[in-house]
């Protein structure tokens, strides 16, 4: 069916954009959303592009697809043309002074936008324009920088800026401390389906051994911290998250804070420095440097 890369016309754009977004994202659904097309429209397109270049660009099973070599190669090009020309349609679009910034859900509601009242008040020129990031996603497109949670082997990329290195633990609330005798482990476990990997992460710095058990599904992390709050179990939620209700005794941590290999930090897209964009940063590094230490074991 696939034969060899010839040279030619360069593909649909509309191809292109659904191939980028479906393998930035990580899904269909997700690249959909983000083009405002059905899946099928997206799938189409990237089926379309692959019989245009004549080479696969995903492989294996639809629920887990991955890139293959050619992706991989086409996938960093795409993304940095689509947003280089999304900043240049922004900037002459609005002067220079929005700021669009993706975020993750939990990020945004539990610590970002509590706090964006001191933003405005010391930038009331800037008109900052959140939006959601997909929860494993970098980039998103219009936007000129994401926050999230990042290992700390990205923390050399020049285009990332750390502000609060990260601490999980494993909270719930005093009258499940009561009835558990404070035991982390006996507590049902409540778990993000966005990051299912945060209960294995907790338990290998802690030194505890996780006992089979179905955890409860929810499906963002500030999800599962206000179930803790409602007493329904324990969630494994990052220090910065959490500080005000366990300062407040609202929740408690058993086993303490343990530092993991991640932090909090924007990532910057690639030719998007502006003024603007600059302020926030540094704001976020102030808000970041007010975060108590987290608690000790």
């Amino acid at each position: 069916m696939f034969g060899n890369l010839t040279s030619g016309p360069l593909p649909s754009l509309n191809a292109l954009r659904a191939f980028e977004a479906m393998a930035r994202t990580g899904r269909v659904t997700l690249a959909a959303d983000e083009l405002h097309v059905t899946h099928s429209a997206v799938s189409r397109q990237v089926k379309a592009l692959e019989a245009a270049l004549g080479v696969r660009l995903f492989a294996g099973p639809k629920n887990r697809l991955e890139l293959t070599a050619a992706g991989r190669e086409l996938l960093p090009a795409l993304t940095e043309a689509f947003d280089q020309i999304a900043g240049a349609v922004r900037r002459v679009r609005t002067g220079g002074e929005d700021l669009h910034v993706a975020v993750n859900a939990s990020i945004s509601v539990k610590w970002l936008i509590p706090r964006l009242a001191g933003f405005q008040a010391a930038y009331p020129e800037i008109r900052l324009h959140l939006s959601e990031l997909a929860a494993h996603a970098t980039s998103h497109r219009g936007a000129q920088a994401v926050v999230r949670i990042v290992p700390t082997s990205r923390l050399s990329d020049p285009h990332c800026r750390p502000f609060i290195r990260n601490a999980l633990g494993a909270v719930m609330s005093p009258e499940l401390v009561e009835r558990t005798g404070g035991d982390v482990l006996k507590a049902p476990r409540l778990a993000a389906t966005t990051h299912p990997e945060a209960w294995p992460i907790f338990a290998e710095l802690a030194g505890v051994e996780l006992a089979p058990a179905n955890d409860r599904p929810f499906a963002h992390v500030h999800f599962a911290m206000d179930a803790a709050l409602a007493g329904l179990g324990a969630a494994v939620v990052s220090w910065p998250l959490c500080v005000k209700e366990v300062q407040a005794g609202q929740l408690v941590a058993p086993l303490g804070f343990r530092r993991s290999e991640s932090a909090f930090a924007m990532l910057t897209a690639p030719g998007a420095e502006s003024r603007a964009l600059d302020r926030f940063r540094d704001w976020l590094v102030a808000e970041g440097a007010r975060t108590p230490a987290p608690i000790a074991p």
